[in-house]
């Protein structure tokens, strides 16, 4: 700049500055746009996220109802355990102190205060009360995700050991018990086939549990039996409290008023625990006396189930083998369900409602009730049985056919046998002849179509209804199913041994009580039931059990009438009373004169019942070589009940493997029958109902 020459201040040009204005307004105006989107556009999600984070719902565990039996004697119920506990935000700062705290813990409740490591795949896997890491790696894992929250070290200990770390919460802070509340059986493995047993929420059913406010991991749900059945009557509702936490996860408040807690309702079941006592031992010391006496037999399972004719109501209920559902209280031991799983014998399933058999010789009532009431024969008509006949198996009518050997169980025969002769020994050869035909002595047998209208009027090849879950249905064939199922044509050989209960015929063993109870209520088949009452927390009876009549095959038309060529008309008829009463007088001459008159000798109610011998050939039967034609195994039923002229109770016995019914089954059930009128004389002497 030259001497005495104005200034003219720095050369700004207008576009630079127009540049920067723009660079601010950019800026600016990003921040506004930014600050606009999040608290207006995005302020309802941001405020969420916010509240999400300051807020924590916390479930309150409910308590599940109390199952009892009939009598008032607990089944189920909810116990008290203590689990030791860390909350790591309490523990003192001093490493040295906590390493201390660790060391005296770990002596009294017998685990190690540092044991495994603490990566991130641990951690994530990590569950409470299921878990071999020590002390302080529990700690570790509490205190990076959870430092405010109590976590168990150890789970299920006694009072004592839980009394002791109360006693020295001062030198131990952080150091706690909680009360947790597990379930609990009282009878375990005797009424395990009926209570059932609780688990983890299934995976593929955590939405709908969570949507009721259960937590999964937490929660544990019926997976069995009653548990399983009347898991929305038993559970109740969790409690929720939404409180406000800190960045720590620490409780600061209450946000909302607390939603309360409502237990589960209570259960009454129509189980009689003695009688239950009673039958499951009167199975295991038949077992145990034929495998004592016959080795070879080898008899492993059975059932026993005790009814009410008049009302329904189940007083006993015993599947053998069953298992000890007290060992799945906490969570279900991997070893021991498959361990469960792998024997052959089944002891998780219920073989009393789900387990198929053929029924044998007990079936043979169905086809009793049939031949009378459709006149195939009169009650007198006389019938010869030589100990065996020969049919001609044919599976079409134009088929030439080949002569087959059908055997009666006592091969010298019972020569002229009579309607009730035939049930009162049980002659397999009058029930072929009177069910298929034979010759010009029955010239035209009930037939498959007709067995099969009465079976299921009595209750067969339909589920019962009684209140658990995976009843199987049984099954009663005819030529339809043979063809569509196995892909067979029927043979008349098919019909003779479905008469007697054989071939494809399989039911469960609730269903062949059933057929007994039809015919001791005098037609009224029944819906048979375990829950007797229902009462809410305070108290208040919520449902009252009454019998419930499916149908009275004296009265409602259930069976269907076909014609002379088989085929199936729009006519349906009902039994007549006559018949069942006939029936019911050879079912007494069974126990007086007949198949079982020799275990029932000397008892002093009169009762009715009948026998059963079926032979079988199933995996396990194929396994030990034993189906071979002519000479197959077989299982034991018998079915009673008493007193004759009023029923009061009816019972079935089934031994797998049993061999023989009259000898096996039959002292099973005078034991159970004996002993039900002896708890009967006793509640009354007593004053009390017992039944």
């Amino acid at each position: 700049m030259r001497e005495n020459e104005p200034y003219q201040g720095p050369n700004f040009q207008a576009w630079r500055i127009l540049i920067v204005v723009a660079a601010v307004l950019i800026i600016f105006g990003y921040y506004v746009f930014k600050l606009f989107d999040y608290q207006i556009v995005q302020g309802a999600d941001y405020l969420a996220r916010a509240n999400d984070n300051r807020t924590l719902e916390v479930s309150i565990p409910t308590q599940r109802g109390i199952i009892y039996d009939r009598n008032g004697f607990v089944l189920a119920r909810n116990v008290a355990t203590y689990n030791v506990t860390v909350t790591p935000a309490n523990l003192p700062e001093d490493e040295g102190a906590r390493q201390n705290i660790y060391r005296e813990l770990a002596e009294v409740i017998g685990i190690t205060a540092s044991s495994g490591n603490t990566d991130e795949e641990t951690a994530t896997l990590f569950k409470e009360c299921d878990t071999d890491l020590g002390i302080l790696q529990i700690v570790f894992i509490a205190e990076t995700n959870w430092p405010y929250q109590a976590t168990a070290i150890k789970c299920g200990v006694d009072q004592t050991t839980a009394m002791i770390i109360r006693q020295r919460v001062e030198d131990w802070p952080g150091i706690g018990v909680e009360i947790e509340t597990v379930r609990d059986y009282p009878t375990g493995s005797l009424t395990a086939e009926i209570i059932g047993f609780l688990g983890p929420i299934p995976a593929n059913r955590e939405e709908e549990f969570t949507a009721l406010g259960f937590v999964p991991g937490r929660d544990k749900v019926g997976y069995a039996g009653i548990e399983d059945y009347l898991q929305d009557t038993l559970a109740g509702s969790n409690g929720l409290r939404v409180v406000e936490i800190d960045v720590a996860g620490q409780e600061i408040r209450d946000l909302e008023p607390p939603q309360e807690v409502v237990p589960g309702n209570n259960v009454t079941l129509t189980i009689d625990t003695r009688l239950q006592q009673v039958a499951e031992a009167a199975l295991l010391e038949s077992i145990q006396y034929w495998n004592n006496r016959d080795p070879v037999l080898a008899l492993s399972s059975g059932v026993v189930i005790a009814m009410d004719p008049k009302t329904g109501e189940i007083l006993a209920m015993v599947s053998y083998p069953s298992y000890e559902n007290n060992r799945m209280t906490r969570f279900i031991p991997t070893y021991y369900y498959q361990q469960l799983q792998a024997d052959p014998h089944l002891p998780l399933l219920n073989k009393a409602i789900s387990g198929e058999y053929p029924p044998g010789s007990v079936f043979k009532i169905a086809t009793a009730v049939g031949i009378l009431n459709e006149d195939v024969v009169t009650p007198e008509y006389q019938i010869k049985d030589p100990g065996e006949i020969q049919i001609l198996e044919k599976y079409s009518q134009n088929d030439p056919g080949k002569v087959r050997r059908y055997v009666c169980y006592d091969e010298n025969g019972h020569g002229m046998v009579d309607f009730l002769k035939g049930v009162m020994l049980s002659c397999d050869v009058y029930f072929y002849k009177v069910g298929g035909g034979y010759e010009d002595e029955v010239k035209k047998g009930l037939g498959i179509w007709r067995i099969g209208e009465y079976a299921r009027a009595l209750g067969y090849g339909t589920a019962t209804g009684v209140e658990l879950n995976g009843e199987a249905n049984g099954l009663i064939p005819d030529p339809t199913y043979k063809r569509r199922i196995i892909g067979e044509s029927w043979s008349t050989g098919d019909t003779y041994i479905a008469t007697i209960g054989q071939g494809l015929v399989v039911s469960t063993p609730i269903q062949v009580l059933m057929s007994f109870v039809t015919l001791a209520n005098d037609g009224k088949l029944l819906v048979p039931h375990l829950v007797k009452q229902i009462r809410d927390p305070e108290g208040n009876i919520i449902y009252n059990a009454e019998p419930d009549v499916r149908w009275d095959i004296t009265v409602d038309p259930v069976i269907t009438l076909y014609d002379e060529n088989s085929f199936a008309t729009e006519e349906k008829i009902t039994v007549e009373p006559w018949v069942i009463q006939k029936v019911k007088e050879g079912l007494r001459l069974v126990v007086t004169e007949g198949t079982s008159s020799d275990y029932f000798e000397g008892f002093a109610i009169p009762s009715a019942g009948k026998t059963g011998t079926a032979e079988y050939c199933d995996n396990i039967a194929r396994e030990k070589n034993r189906c071979e034609f002519g000479a197959w195994p077989a299982h034991a039923w018998y079915v009673g009940y008493a007193p004759y002229d009023n029923p009061e109770i009816v019972v079935v016995a089934f031994v797998y493997n049993g061999n023989e019914g009259s000898s096996v089954a039959a002292p099973i059930v005078r034991n159970v029958l004996d002993a039900y009128f002896q708890f009967k004389a006793m509640d009354t002497t007593s004053g009390t109902s017992g039944q």
